[in-house]
């Protein structure tokens, strides 16, 4: 399966252009004149510079799977770290009688259970948001790039964030089926007192009682929640990017230095969520920004392509005039 996607990515509009002078040859005659010997000129400062800037070549498998790397430490730390908030938050969700708000709740679950019972469920949430991002990200590089090719260089432009949304919501069509059964479980330790403590309790506990079905029964909620939100999500980041380098940042990316373009990500993670009650913003927008950066900081360490904002194709610019 890579292989043939690692094929179609290599002319794909979303390909980096440096990686795309190599991957043409960059050594026919017509791009490539003859030096004064009459021997062709070896494009030593294109390739070179391109072969020593990327560690794999765009839509390898490598580079799906770092992706894939990226997407369980950008979910995986994430969720995890807010495991206590999100314990409380699903404890005045299933008794708000007993949890009757975000600190009444922390302080009643302190008093019962102490400082350790705010971690209830951490190992069952790494899990799970781990394989989560695993397929939410990695999917979206190989679905993006599947469905660029399905419309070609210009509809590919012109109909982007389409695309993003629906190569957003394949993607999370199977995060969700990963994540599943880690947080079916995690909503059982989490609300059910008495249940199971530990995820090594709760799986078998839950496997005797309902079979696999215990693991996969709250899948299309998880679907109608998660779907739209990662179409809105990848949609808002990727464009939110492309309005920042328009129109704000005051060079192109390919002039910005690796922190700069990792202070754009983080900011294009955090304004793409904006809407909404404040403590919503405050919770969902960083963890949104931080996911984005993690993710793209995992794709600066490795070295993986990173292909710029889209631009207008020179066809579609002469087919509307734009150029002469």
């Amino acid at each position: 399966m890579f292989s043939s996607v690692a094929h179609l990515a290599r002319a794909n509009p979303f390909n980096t252009p440096h990686l795309q002078l190599v991957q043409d040859g960059l050594g026919d005659l017509r791009s490539n004149p003859p030096g004064p010997t009459g021997q062709p000129r070896r494009p030593r400062n294109l390739a070179a510079a391109a072969l020593e800037e990327y560690s794999c070549e765009f839509g390898s498998a490598k580079y799906y799977a770092l992706c894939g790397f990226g997407g369980v430490l950008s979910c995986g730390l994430t969720h995890t770290a807010v495991v206590p908030l999100d314990l409380v938050k699903c404890r005045m969700q299933v008794d708000p009688q007993k949890y009757k708000g975000i600190f009444n709740g922390f302080s009643v679950t302190l008093k019962e259970d102490g400082v350790r019972g705010l971690a209830k469920g951490w190992a069952p949430t790494f899990i799970g948001y781990s394989l989560q991002g695993l397929c939410k990200f990695g999917f979206y590089e190989v679905f993006k790039v599947l469905y660029s090719n399905m419309l070609g260089e210009e509809n590919t432009y012109l109909w982007r964030t389409s695309l993003y949304l629906a190569a957003s919501a394949s993607a999370e069509f199977f995060a969700d089926i990963a994540l599943a059964p880690m947080e079916a479980a995690k909503v059982r330790i989490q609300t059910q007192p008495g249940y199971a403590n530990t995820l090594r309790d709760a799986a078998p506990k839950m496997y005797k009682e309902e079979g696999l079905k215990a693991f996969y029964k709250g899948v299309a909620p998880l679907w109608m929640r998660q779907i739209p939100y990662t179409m809105m999500k990848f949609a808002c980041f990727e464009r939110t990017v492309e309005a920042l380098y328009k129109f704000v940042v005051p060079k192109p990316r390919s002039e910005c230095s690796k922190p700069e373009q990792l202070v754009v990500t983080f900011v294009a993670g955090y304004i793409g969520v904006w809407k909404g009650l404040f403590a919503r913003i405050i919770m969902i927008g960083t963890l949104t920004a931080l996911q984005w950066f993690i993710y793209d900081s995992v794709k600066v360490y490795f070295r993986l392509p990173r292909p710029p904002p889209p631009e207008m194709p020179e066809s579609l610019k002469k087919k509307l005039g734009l150029t002469q």
